[in-house]
């Protein structure tokens, strides 16, 4: 068959994942699917183009059970009650604290989930028993003895423990440094087509992943914000988007309205419905963090920033209930995987339901926060460092323990173009001028 109708053929199969997921009826478009990879016919691009056009038409059920829309007004309407500002003035060496606090929390929890990204709940407690480890606290030791099926990525060998000098490379950190960077060049009234531009610019295309390479595609195609984030893109409610929140957090502290307005206009360029929201609860939340004395607290305020009844919402609010049940952090964890294991291991929402377990079950002990984060599996690099970079900015850096932040050496590789020989330090003080524009 011709590559490109093989190309095709898998994205209409993810394409009608996504459209279930959204409340569509797709049974009868699943079985045209089928017979067309069963006998593709005499001109099989054209008659996938047709389907595909089909597809591209169906719209949620009348009965869909959410309100879940992609226009920044419509998610406006949509929000529960929220402070949407909140009057606390923090002295600056606190802000200052807790703004080097995140940066911290942010690449040690990334750092920390590395070396498993995309592992199994049971594939990492194997690991953890392999490696005498009750309870993870500190980063992934080499392990006594070596099984094929529980090696780390070979990427990540200088995210362990003992092999750590400075942070190594990964996404979470390029795009809160492309977030940062975006605020610096345009203020906060940038808009998605220049985030496009500065893509297009400062970051190589073979380091993207799905959302943002078929994104990226897109831009290159002249296909620009908001159609690049609905064009041949069906994992546009993964969680890539909401990687990409922090920077935008971390400029408005104390007001995550703000926050969120930001994270959409990044957002966009790249996702729709659940994927918006994710970058949108987490930038919101990261405002909260900056003025709130408790997780809860700033889970809760971020969700005041995104469409009450959506399915992302319901999966944080799920984890809030179990938290007010007195379920264990194992319960929890157990539960959450069931409830949302069928979305895929890099979806926003069960993602974003580990963030928020984490963050409720390891209270403000850092080391148990990004360790629950990573222990449930999934996206781990991913839920590590935003748990990390939540909690870092409630306790600031002096609340860190050492262990988690000596072995960085105030260093960390980027791919960014222009950016080099970045410190964490520094980082956090370019923030910090960026806070001072507000």
């Amino acid at each position: 068959m011709d590559p490109l109708v093989d190309e095709l053929l898998a994205y209409a199969r993810q394409e009608l994942v996504v459209l279930r997921e959204q409340g569509c009826d797709t049974w009868e478009w699943e079985r045209m699917i089928e017979l067309f990879d069963r006998d593709p016919g005499p001109d099989p691009l054209k008659r996938l183009r047709g389907l595909l056009a089909g597809i591209a038409a169906l719209e949620p059920a009348e009965d869909f059970a959410y309100e879940e829309t992609s226009s920044p007004e419509s998610i406006r309407a949509r929000r529960p009650e929220g402070p949407r500002r909140i009057a606390v003035a923090l002295p600056p060496e606190a802000l200052d604290d807790r703004t080097l606090g995140a940066w911290q929390g942010r690449v040690a929890g990334c750092m920390l989930g590395k070396p498993v990204e995309g592992w199994s709940r049971e594939k990492m407690l194997d690991l953890l028993d392999v490696c005498g480890i009750e309870e993870l606290t500190d980063y992934f030791p080499e392990p006594d003895e070596d099984r094929p099926g529980l090696r780390y990525h070979d990427s990540s060998r200088g995210a362990l423990r003992g092999r750590i000098r400075g942070a190594v490379r990964d996404d979470d950190i390029d795009y809160t440094i492309i977030g940062l960077c975006i605020l610096e060049r345009h203020g906060r009234e940038f808009t998605p087509r220049q985030v496009a531009d500065f893509w297009l610019e400062h970051l190589p295309y073979m380091k993207t992943y799905t959302a943002e390479r078929a994104a990226y595609r897109n831009f290159v195609e002249g296909v620009w914000p908001p159609a690049s984030a609905t064009r041949l893109n069906p994992f546009r409610e993964w969680i890539g988007a909401q990687i990409r929140a922090d920077a935008f957090g971390y400029a408005c502290p104390g007001r995550p309205e703000e926050a969120a307005s930001l994270a959409f206009k990044d957002a966009c360029i790249s996702h729709t419905r659940n994927g918006i929201y994710g970058e949108m609860w987490v930038a919101a939340m990261l405002a909260a963090a900056f003025v709130a004395d408790r997780p809860e607290k700033a889970i809760r305020i971020g969700l005041t920033e995104i469409p009450a009844n959506c399915r992302l919402a319901e999966a944080v609010n799920q984890v809030l209930d179990w938290r007010e049940a007195g379920l264990s952090a194992r319960d929890a964890t157990t539960a959450l995987l069931a409830e949302f294991g069928h979305y895929h291991a890099v979806h926003v929402i069960n993602n974003a339901a580990i963030v928020a377990m984490a963050l409720l079950w390891g209270g403000k002990d850092f080391s148990r926060t990004i360790g629950l984060a990573v222990e449930a599996g999934l996206d781990t690099d991913c839920n590590g460092a935003t748990a990390g970079s939540v909690l870092g900015a409630i306790i600031g850096a002096g609340a860190i323990p050492a262990h988690w932040t000596d072995p960085l050496e105030d260093r960390l590789a980027t791919i960014v173009a222009g950016q080099s020989d970045l410190t964490i330090s520094g980082l956090a003080a370019r923030t910090q001028a960026v806070q001072a524009m507000s």
